[in-house]
């Protein structure tokens, strides 16, 4: 059983920064990739990074160059930090994971980029 907590939402304004850990409990999860995804009002989830067990990354072109997804094992937290945000980026944040076949999902954290 993996529960995922995202938190660390907020509002900021365009230009602004913001970091969101996703916390896991249950079994370490060093060893699963580690998923953000985002969904906008009236638009489908889409999917933001990735890291891997061994720590590769990889990210949507939207996020490329402005997001850094890391995680620190030791707390089994993976946080997707985020930088010159803009209005584009308002949205529910969420961390996923699957294990042993099974996804998880945690509940999300609201993230509102406006002035």
């Amino acid at each position: 059983q993996v529960q995922l907590q995202e938190s660390g939402g907020g509002l900021v304004q365009p230009g602004g920064s913001l970091t969101l850990p996703c916390a896991a409990s249950g079994r370490p999860f060093s060893i699963n990739a580690m998923h953000w995804y985002r969904q906008a009002p009236g638009k489908q989830r889409e999917w933001v990074a990735t890291i891997t067990g061994g720590g590769s990354t990889n990210y949507a072109a939207s996020a490329k160059g402005r997001f850094t997804i890391f995680k620190d094992n030791a707390k089994n937290t993976v946080y997707l930090q985020m930088n010159s945000l803009t209005p584009e980026d308002t949205a529910v944040y969420y961390c996923h994971t699957v294990r042993d076949g099974i996804p998880y999902w945690g509940k999300g954290t609201q993230v509102t980029v406006s002035s």
